[in-house]
């Protein structure tokens, strides 16, 4: 299978739409979609994400202003996959890390480890199951390395019951990818992949 990996960027805004708009969610719910704005490095408080709509609106706009950053994967020009990363440190305030990750174990502001977060995917139905999220990861891994990160991290559910309904990737895959536990909170792993 011939998938081509591209980071996003804002030449790719309307890809990036395009692929949220047509690819249902684990619901099939229109209103639902999330357009992956609550995980970006962008401080929610006074945003409006209450409808897909909005949802809709901010999300042009934050791959135009990079605050979205991920990779997308391409299968005969067409996106077929999503991998949302980015800076840790860059994320906190933003919707899900407050709302999910509360808990989780953060650096130390003074610290020199630079971690990339593995925050979600969103693969579309017919490629479910075909190893995209594993190249996916792969890549985010690779082009982390380049970037002279130190770890990638990512957050799958414990429960499987939550694994696919909230697109954090599955332990298993994040296992064969050289992850290890870090930590772990009430509900999920915190699971590492040292680059250095």
């Amino acid at each position: 299978m011939n998938i081509k990996l591209r980071k996003l960027t804002p030449e790719l805004a309307k890809d990036y739409i395009r692929f949220f708009d047509t690819t249902p969610h684990d619901d099939n719910i229109d209103e639902n979609k999330c357009y992956c704005v609550c995980w970006c490095n962008d401080d929610f408080e006074g945003k409006d994400f209450s409808t897909a709509e909005k949802r809709r609106e901010y999300a042009y706009k934050y791959v135009k202003n990079n605050n979205i950053q991920g990779y997308l994967a391409y299968y005969d020009d067409k996106v077929v996959g999503w991998c949302n990363v980015n800076t840790k440190s860059d994320c906190l305030k933003c919707e899900s890390w407050r709302k999910f990750m509360s808990d989780a174990p953060i650096e130390d502001a003074s610290s020199i480890v630079k971690v990339k977060s593995v925050f979600c995917f969103v693969i579309a139905p017919k490629m479910r199951r075909k190893g995209v999220a594993t190249l996916l990861l792969k890549h985010v891994c690779e082009n982390a390395a380049k970037d002279g990160f130190d770890f990638v991290e990512a957050y799958p559910y414990k429960e499987p019951t939550f694994q696919s309904s909230d697109f954090a990737g599955y332990v298993e895959m994040y296992k064969r990818c050289g992850f290890y536990v870090s930590s772990e909170t009430d509900q999920r792993f915190i699971m590492r992949k040292r680059l250095k």
